[in-house]
């Protein structure tokens, strides 16, 4: 059984590469997918697509209706989701991503330092499992694969 696993959250560290290692070194079957990570293709994927845009505002949601369809795809596809929220960066995406997880059924594993707790209260109620690092969610999914 391999499991595909959704990682929500900032693109701005490299903590899913940290992730998708360990989850090799320890030999889990996990397949991973996620937002785009490059920032430029992201904001710039609606004029790529659909041409050059009258301003800001219309090249944004041309950009959004793109990313928009392939978080909606990879979500669906997803077998669980890892939503990383942090204290540097706004996390605007990373709370669209985990209700859209939410709304879906998907299995949600919120991870969060304990500076976040009330913010995200609401959103750690609906999850599986909250942890506070991503080695930690990287254990919860090892977890599902044990016997004994």
């Amino acid at each position: 059984m391999e499991l595909t696993v959704y990682l929500a959250g900032q693109i701005h560290d490299n903590w899913r590469e940290e992730i998708k290692d360990n989850a090799k070194s320890k030999g889990l079957p996990l397949h991973f997918v996620g937002p785009m990570e490059n920032h430029e293709r992201s904001d710039n994927i609606g004029e790529e697509i659909m041409g050059e845009q009258p301003n800001k505002v219309f090249k944004d949601e041309a950009a959004s209706q793109i990313n928009n369809l392939r978080t909606e795809v990879l979500l669906h596809k997803s077998d669980v989701v890892v939503a990383l929220f942090g204290d540097k960066y706004k996390q605007w995406n990373s709370a669209m991503d985990a209700a859209t997880a939410v709304a879906l059924n998907k299995p949600l594993i919120l991870v969060r330092p304990e500076s976040l707790h009330h913010p995200l209260k609401e959103l750690a109620n609906k999850a599986q499992v909250v942890v506070e690092t991503p080695e930690q969610a990287l254990q919860a999914l090892s977890y599902i694969f044990e016997t004994n």
